[in-house]
């Protein structure tokens, strides 16, 4: 907050505050002061606050998680974003200013989606909105190998068909591969894409750096 003096403090998903670190920044809100860690001295601020959650704060605090105090001084002039199944006219300008974004750092000439792609984006419910959405699209254009995202592209979510389908093997007993080993053989695809970049790795599967470790050194 001291940097941030004169300024504007974004608090992102701030529902996630423990009640502990609530009770300090409900003092530095109320008195306009902070102490630096180990510090002994307050230092005056002046910041303006923009909290945002994607979580409601009046259930938070109905469920003792969140102070309610604190709810009503960050709850001054509050403006709802209605989610990005609420506003798809919004999906695609996003995508592709998200593809643009993508595909110059990593250097892809990816230049949009086909139509097809395009509908079933639109029709899709993004239940982790913009996020959800930033995040595909950057899978998409490490893993992408055309010009085009097409549906086939597409997680299964999206189409209702694996976007990752085992290899038939010669041996008619040899037809089907465990869970575990499907498993392995896409992480192992998506390690080599982003040339063992265990963070981006990471970010594609949906799962954490420590989680992922775990699972490149299993058997």
């Amino acid at each position: 907050m001291e940097l941030a003096d004169r300024g504007t403090l974004l608090l992102d998903e701030v529902s996630e505050m423990s009640l502990n670190m609530q009770a300090k920044f409900l003092r530095c809100l109320q008195e306009r002061v902070v102490r630096r860690v180990g510090g002994t001295r307050d230092i005056r601020v002046d910041v303006r606050i923009v909290a945002a959650t994607n979580r409601p704060l009046e259930t938070r605090v109905k469920e003792g998680q969140f102070r309610e105090d604190l709810f009503y001084r960050l709850n001054v002039i509050p403006i709802h974003i209605p989610p990005l199944r609420e506003r798809r006219d919004d999906i695609m300008p996003l995508a592709r200013h998200f593809l643009r974004e993508a595909a110059l750092r990593s250097h892809k000439a990816i230049q949009g989606f086909t139509p097809e792609a395009e509908r079933l984006m639109l029709t899709y419910a993004w239940p982790g909105n913009v996020r959800e959405l930033r995040n595909l699209i950057e899978r998409l254009v490490i893993l992408g190998t055309s010009e085009h995202i097409e549906p086939a592209h597409l997680p299964v979510q999206f189409t209702g068909q694996p976007d990752v389908v085992p290899q038939r093997e010669s041996s008619s007993s040899q037809e089907f591969r465990t869970l575990a080993e499907v498993e392995r053989a896409y992480i192992n695809q998506v390690m080599q894409r982003v040339e063992a970049n265990k963070s981006k790795a990471a970010k594609i599967l949906g799962i954490s750096r420590q989680t992922l470790r775990k699972k490149l050194t299993e058997e």
